[in-house]
């Protein structure tokens, strides 16, 4: 047994990792893995989970198979179907809390208002809760790129009296039978959502701007045999574990060759003309972009909602609410007791971090650096003149096609390298060269060319220029292959004696 972390109510930690989602508890596991206990995990909520604490909606799912979306290194076996849905998730992220007893590193209710590196000290200052200060050698982002709800403005939306909550922040107290129902977005979490209160509301109205490919996946429950054998033969899930990636990492091939991609979305079309019954309402949701430009969702039920009396498509833009109503562009006004954001996260991270200052060597802001040619990273891991600070799921490593788990053990397992470098060089800080990040994402961005994703399409991948700033061009092995090892030469190391200007 961990002894209690004695971090928690000290002013200073050699380690301390921001955020107790997925990224968060994968890195305290692996940290307690090396024999390292000196580090503190702080959570701006009152529960651990991230993205699965928040997103709790009707129908919320995973849309990475079940063995694929969970850590190599401390599995579930028990899954109860291949894609799993939000609350099993949850609880599966509450059994590694406590099977590797991590509540006692945790500190909750802790939000981090910003971060300074102290160049003479070689040291982290953070402000917690916006008066207390907490120092620590490495800081590590994990909180995730997907946190702040993207709440558009509508016109009007101060006089609407009716309810109003975004699929994140989802009121379970709020009783939808018999309720008019406006759906604003048909990206990953509306069409989750939609077939599951379209059962329940009086009228629903979606409202979609942009049409989503949508396609089918397995809903097959595993038989309690095959969780057996899971259970007790640890190659016969890590041989299914595989098999599941390998699947996935297939789907690369007709991103990166979109001439590939043309005979996959012809069936993706017939499919939607096959769901849905009304020819006018199916051309509707029939993407005008390449299929993969954008996020490619996955259900079963989301195309068949259309079929019903009470499910409207409305693809006209809106003017304005009332108090009782939504009022479209064609002037046709629909009377509405609720309004419902399905539109997502903001994803810029020059955005996302606008409440959060973090200042690095010669007084430069995060999101200042990141100003001129957007966000930018060695592998989405560490940052040029930002020492010992180490992201999770940082620029560029999102994915398209696979499971982002697979990149955060990899970037974990690169971090924990970084930290033991350091201790072995006997220096205090390690930062990546200008040099080496910057023609990283030269070639990484070349990699861009002749993709599907820059076929023309706007999407969240995307920062205003157009450039991908999200998302990893290319197979998932090879992340790992680059980052299976750290390269000393890639970096400066630093201690408090040095002169901080000499990274540059």
């Amino acid at each position: 047994m961990q002894a209690a972390n004695s971090s928690l109510n000290a002013p200073h930690a050699r380690i301390a990792i921001i955020g107790a989602g997925f990224g968060g508890l994968a890195m305290a596991i692996r940290l307690l893995e090396s024999n390292i206990q000196d580090f503190i995990i702080l959570e701006k909520a009152s529960e651990i989970g991230g993205t699965w604490r928040e997103n709790q909606y009707p129908g919320a799912a995973c849309d990475v198979q079940s063995h694929l979306y969970s850590l190599s290194f401390s599995p579930k076996t028990d899954w109860s179907k291949r894609y799993a849905e939000a609350p099993e998730i949850y609880q599966y992220m509450q059994t590694l809390t406590t099977q590797h007893q991590l509540q006692s590193y945790i500190r909750f209710n802790t939000e981090v208002s910003s971060a300074r590196y102290l160049e003479n000290k070689c040291i982290w200052e953070l402000k917690l809760n916006q008066t207390e200060i907490l120092t620590a050698q490495f800081v590590i982002f994990a909180s995730g790129p997907l946190h702040v709800p993207q709440i558009p403005y509508i016109a009007g939306i101060e006089k609407f009296t009716g309810k109003v909550f975004h699929s994140s922040q989802w009121d379970h107290n709020y009783d939808l039978n018999n309720k008019n129902v406006a759906s604003i977005g048909t990206g990953g979490s509306a069409i989750q959502y939609i077939p599951e209160i379209a059962e329940k509301v009086k009228q629903l109205y979606v409202l979609q701007r942009t049409a989503a490919w949508v396609i089918p996946r397995d809903e097959r429950r595993y038989l309690p045999i095959e969780k057996r054998l899971f259970d007790r033969f640890d190659w016969f899930r890590k041989i299914h574990r595989a098999r599941l990636y390998w699947t996935n990492e297939s789907r690369v091939v007709p991103i990166m060759k979109p001439q590939v991609m043309k005979y996959a979305q012809k069936l993706a079309e017939a499919y939607i003309r096959h769901q849905v019954k009304d020819p006018a309402t199916a051309e509707k949701l029939v993407p005008n972009y390449i299929m993969g430009c954008k996020r490619i969702l996955v259900s079963n039920k989301y195309y068949p909602s259309f079929n019903r009396k009470n499910v409207e498509l409305v693809t006209d833009d809106i003017l304005e609410l009332t108090e009782d109503s939504i009022i479209t562009q064609d002037g046709k006004k629909r009377a509405i007791d609720c309004l419902i954001y399905g539109t997502g996260f903001v994803t810029d991270p020059r955005i996302y971090l606008k409440s959060f200052s973090c200042t690095g060597l010669n007084h430069v802001e995060l999101t200042e650096a990141w100003k001129k040619n957007g966000a930018e990273s060695y592998y989405g891991i560490s940052t040029k003149g930002f020492p010992n600070l180490f992201q999770l799921l940082g620029p560029n490593t999102v994915l398209g096609h696979n499971s982002v788990i697979f990149m955060i053990e990899s970037q974990v397992n690169y971090i924990l390298q970084l930290i033991e470098m350091t201790q072995k060089t006997q220096s205090q800080a390690i930062v990546v060269k200008a040099d080496t990040q910057d023609q990283f994402n030269q070639h990484l961005q070349s990699q861009f060319t002749n993709t599907i994703w820059q076929s023309g399409c706007v999407s969240w991948y995307q920062q205003e220029d157009g450039k991908n700033f999200s998302l990893w061009p290319t197979y998932t092995w090879k992340y790992w292959l680059k980052t299976r090892k750290v390269n000393p030469a890639d970096y400066r190391f630093l201690n408090s004696k040095q002169d901080s200007q000499a990274i540059n």
